[in-house]
């Protein structure tokens, strides 16, 4: 039976099928600019030399990750997208990673050592994050980006509402990951108050800016005008530190991996934490 014949109610349906059938689906959430800037076919996923660029793991449930290479040997993946179905019967958007693989590489994601440091988590990679920073990266990016997320959503958002859901559920890591998602019409289900208050203490006379002292090179006055600044600030543990404020401290002195947002398919939530950003 074909797929058109079929009634698929969320990944598990997919995922299903043969892997040709699974491929097809799944290719059609990938960016066509993103194939088409790395010579990769839509219809055979593969390269001018004959070699598959992109990995469709789709197995048993309601899992799938896609991963698409410049070259299938390269570490670093260029697009990188990790999906999930809920029990609820909602999609949640657990990772999507899009990088520029001609780009030059910056070894945030490692420590001094060279091991994996899961996003700063287990160390941190100092002169390298300075370097990004100085480039313009923002925190946890190895390098730059092909401005194609937003074309990558339009197409993720379709597809979840081809398989009957409603909900986007999703988890941003850093503080700028937040303020994207909110371009694109998420809103909070945890953590909206503490974006807020983050604003707040990073304006004139806030908390937050007073930390702003020149002490570290995350930490430089006028960073506060900035997402990327921001982003910085915070990534360097300005949060976690002790709170003369008690009344502040109260609200962020939480941890930021407590942030939860959501979008309704075809809504746009219209929330701005960060109204005046340069």
């Amino acid at each position: 039976m074909s797929v058109s014949a079929r009634q698929l109610g969320g990944l598990a349906d997919i995922n299903a099928l043969e892997q040709p059938e699974k491929d097809k689906i799944y290719a059609g959430i990938i960016p066509p600019r993103l194939l088409r800037y790395l010579g990769i076919s839509p219809e055979t996923l593969l390269g001018a030399d004959g070699r598959r660029r992109v990995k469709i793991i789709a197995p048993e449930g309601a899992l799938v990750r896609i991963e698409v290479r410049r070259d299938p040997e390269d570490r670093r993946t260029a697009f990188f997208l990790d999906i999930a179905e809920t029990y609820f019967h909602q999609m949640e958007l657990s990772f999507c990673v899009i990088n520029d693989p001609f780009s030059p590489y910056f070894a945030v994601d490692v420590d001094e050592n060279g091991d994996n440091n899961c996003f700063a988590t287990l160390g941190r990679n100092i002169p390298e994050e300075i370097r990004a920073m100085q480039a313009g990266l923002f925190p946890n990016q190895t390098s730059w980006g092909l401005n194609v997320f937003g074309e990558f959503f339009t197409l993720f958002e379709r597809f979840v509402d081809s398989l009957g859901m409603d909900i986007i559920l999703a988890e941003p890591l850093t503080y700028d990951n937040a303020i994207r998602y909110e371009k694109y019409g998420f809103d909070y289900l945890k953590g909206r108050l503490m974006m807020n208050e983050i604003n707040r203490e990073f304006g004139p006379g806030g908390v937050l800016t007073g930390k702003l002292d020149g002490s570290s090179p995350f930490r430089m006055p006028g960073m506060e005008k900035s997402v990327h600044g921001r982003s910085w600030a915070i990534h360097d543990g300005i949060l976690d530190e002790p709170w003369d404020d008690l009344q502040v401290s109260k609200i962020l002195d939480e941890p930021w991996e407590d942030v939860r947002i959501y979008k309704t398919v075809g809504l746009h939530a219209g929330i701005n934490t960060f109204p005046n950003r340069n």
